[in-house]
């Protein structure tokens, strides 16, 4: 291939970058700052160390272009609820007083004020907080950050393009604040709030801006005629100032469809396109006639995974799209935030498998490559090229990536292994006979708080300082602990608390064939919580029990029941990197059969109530409504699949959190799990509304305890929300318990939150008619 002469030479960018530092400084200074140990300018020292450090790196990497204003110290989309100043009644006192503070309100909400909901973005792992309007909501420009951050990097000579949340997007993400009626669309607001974004625009243009992105993923998304509407009229406005950056619209995560001809035929300098997670983008592109006169940024690097991307497709891909826009430029599929930092840094991981693997370091190098082949020719890029296709090779042949065994089990896999011997009814009858449990029973997720101490014996155990039979008194320990409080709290199904896990999925990748994991692979979630994903690189197995041992000993301390707990397959691929070269639907057949091992190894140990968490199912929904029951069949029977095999009078419990779900209520159906617990302090009951309006015909845990705020809810406050529960499902179906684990919180929080959801669970069962 030869470089093309009539259109400028193709460059290196980025989206965005991983925010937390190679070891997590951010998040040790805003956790830090909020226990006052770290003062508000050291924490703003820190944020600026790390910003020029990514930066830098950026650049010597060969990137052209850097993004600013990507890094946030909780999320962006809350930096652009600041940004057009759209804080919620309740938090602008606290705004007012100390922005700093007033802004971790929002995300965190203090003992008297409840923060923004908070959800999945799209279908990741990350999680941002919803903007709350109403028709009254009045938008004022705050461009302080993003142009701050722009003259930081303008002034280490750099290239810099500042990238917002584009204006239909913030919009189509937010609901109704409270006490404005739910049939409020937001986007009706979009009059409102442009000027705004053009007050914003001119200030950073005037701060040196040459381009602008204005993020825009919502467009991906199944969109009607009138949302199309508004994003037309959106980008004629902002195309039409006189007093403006370049304009760049990007998207990701899907293929545009029918946004692609707005947007193209809009009065905007560029878009960017994924051609990663949507080849259809391609096509369309020509089928539109391409970009004439505009710029197009290629995502043929995927942003969103960790395997090494294959250079010469890609090479063909933006040859192809040399010839459809008047400059192509090279770029991930997204921005690198959903990926961790640097795979160099794996120490422990085999050489040649570490070969396979790309982070946000190796991703931006690979861009640059690519880059580098685009303009000059694949002469100037042949040893990496030999490199690539070395590594691909490895990868496809080795036998971590195909276990015979494995493969034949699950082609063996019938529709009757996924289904259960008797209907819900009968097992509903068995459940209640064996179990014993009172109206409204309580329970927690599973989890319980991780300490600093049980943190440091893992790390102990890691390193050597102890051996294993003291980490495994200190373990005993904690499960005695954990079980005590239960006992004496009052909670009906207890939970062993989790001590020996260092993360849900973490865990049991450690214990299964064909996952590797890393020691620094951390990726945010939210705010200040990271985890570190494993690699899921070759074929399925259980080798042994995983959490038999510690189920039993907690249920020997006690004579109530003790929930075993294992998260599902679904979530298993969902929260790991999976691997992209089978269909995913095998994959989780694969996973399915492991855990369907441990679920029968649990209940002939005596475990009546098992809970296989799914809070992933809906997070991997397809974007496109005609993608998803593809999927759903696949991750519905997945579940099937691992429960499906025990006796009528094991209760089947699941959960999910923090998505939004009513658009996946039959697919919950679906699952035949007996009892559901799933977020709703947050969203004031909202799935159980759903859950009713669907007919929902099993008992469900519409939590009362918003777990990721450090505020504890009263018992009269667990009540009310009981109360409105009970609304939407009847006391015979509708369970007590928090909205999530209770792994990120202290135990002083956690004990008192519990003695009131306990308390609210007894007041309101002694308010229910005799039967």
């Amino acid at each position: 291939m030869t470089a093309k002469s009539a259109t400028p030479a193709p460059r290196a960018t980025v989206h965005g970058y991983p925010r937390q530092g190679p070891n997590r400084e951010l998040k040790k200074a805003i956790e830090g700052y909020w226990k006052g140990r770290v003062s508000a300018d050291a924490l703003r020292a820190t944020a600026a160390d790390l910003r020029r450090a990514n930066w830098r790196q950026l650049a010597e990497t060969g990137v052209h272009e850097v993004p600013t204003g990507d890094f946030s110290y909780y999320d962006h989309v809350l930096d652009t609820t600041v940004m057009v100043g759209a804080i919620p009644e309740r938090h602008r006192a606290a705004v007012d007083a100390d922005a700093l503070d007033g802004y971790f309100a929002m995300a965190r909400g203090t003992q008297d004020v409840a923060p923004l909901e908070m959800t999945k973005w799209f279908d990741t792992n990350y999680h941002y907080l919803v903007p709350e309007l109403g028709p009254g909501t009045v938008f004022t420009a705050d461009s302080g950050k993003q142009v701050a951050e722009l003259k930081e990097a303008l002034a280490q000579g750099l290239t810099a393009r500042p990238v917002l949340v584009g204006p239909v997007t913030y919009l189509l993400l937010a609901k109704p604040a409270p006490g404005v009626p739910a049939d409020f669309e937001p986007l009706t607001l979009l009059d409102r709030l442009l000027p705004v974004y053009a007050e914003v625009l001119a200030d950073l243009r005037a701060a040196g801006a040459e381009w602008v992105q204005l993020d825009e993923p919502a467009l991906v998304q199944d969109r009607t005629p009138a949302e199309l509407n508004a994003a037309e009229r959106a980008y004629r406005d902002l195309g039409a100032l006189t007093d403006r950056p370049r304009l760049l619209v990007a998207s990701y995560f899907d293929r545009l469809g029918d946004a692609l001809p707005v947007l193209a035929k809009a009065p905007v300098d560029g878009l960017a396109l994924d051609f990663t997670e949507a080849a259809a983008n391609l096509d369309a592109l020509a089928t539109v006639g391409g970009l004439p006169g505009k710029r197009l940024i290629a995502g043929v690097v995927n942003g969103r995974n960790i395997w090494v991307n294959d250079l010469e497709k890609s090479l063909a891909i933006l040859g192809t799209l040399l010839g459809l826009a008047d400059r192509v430029d090279v770029a991930a599929s997204c921005s690198l935030l959903h990926v961790p930092l640097d795979a160099a840094a794996e120490r422990d991981i085999e050489p040649q498998i570490q070969r396979w693997l790309a982070f946000a370091r190796q991703k931006t190098a690979e861009i640059v490559t690519l880059a580098k082949g685009l303009a000059q020719g694949t002469g100037a890029i042949a040893a990496e090229l030999a490199a690539n296709r070395a590594d691909l090779n490895s990868r496809a042949t080795s036998p971590i990536t195909h276990d015979p065994a494995v493969r034949a089990r699950a082609a063996a896999v019938t529709e009757a292994d996924a289904r259960r011997s008797q209907p819900y009814g009968e097992r509903a009858a068995a459940q209640r006979a064996h179990l014993g449990l009172p109206l409204l029973p309580t329970t927690t997720i599973g989890s319980f708080p991780q300490t600093s101490e049980l943190r440091a014996a893992r790390a102990d155990l890691r390193s050597g300082r102890t051996d294993t039979a003291d980490y495994e008194e200190r373990i005993k320990a904690e499960i005695q602990e954990v079980i005590a409080f239960q006992e004496k709290t009052g909670i009906d199904v207890l939970v062993h608390g989790e001590p020996e896990r260092n993360d849900m999925v973490q865990y049991f990748a450690e214990q299964l064939t064909g996952y590797l994991a890393t020691q620094h692979g951390w990726v945010q979630s939210y705010g200040t919580r990271y985890v570190r994903p494993p690699v899921l690189a070759g074929d399925i197995s259980r080798p042994e029990p995983m959490t038999v041992r510690w189920t039993t000993y907690a249920q020997s301390l006690t004579g109530r029941p003790v929930k075993g707990m294992l998260t599902g397959p679904v979530t298993m691929l969902a929260w790991s990197f999976v691997r992209d070269d089978q269909p995913l639907g095998d994959t989780a057949r694969q996973v399915a059969l492991a855990l369907r091992d441990e679920v029968g190894d649990l209940e002939a140990a005596g475990t009546s109530v098992i809970q296989v968490d799914e809070p992933a199912l809906r997070e991997t929904l397809p974007l496109r409504t005609a993608d998803r029951p593809a999927y759903l069949a696949w991750a519905t029977e997945a579940f099937r699949l691992t429960t499906a095999g025990v006796r009528p009078d094991t209760q089947i419990h699941t959960h999910m959190c923090y998505a939004e779900f009513g658009d996946i209520v039959q697919a919950i159906d679906d699952l035949d799990a007996d009892v559901i617990s799933l977020e709703a302090a947050r969203s004031h009951m909202q799935v159980a509304r759903e859950l009713a309006a669907h007919g929902y015909p099993r008992e469900a845990g519409p939590g009362v305890y918003d777990i990721h705020s450090p505020r504890v809810p009263g018992t009269e406050e667990a009540a009310d929300l009981l109360r409105t529960g009970l609304e939407a499902i009847p006391a015979e179906r509708l369970w007590v318990n928090p909205d999530c684990g209770l792994k990120t919180r202290g135990w002083p929080e956690t004990r008192a939150s519990l003695e009131n959801l306990v308390a609210a669970a007894r007041t309101v069962r002694a308010e229910l008619p005799a039967s």
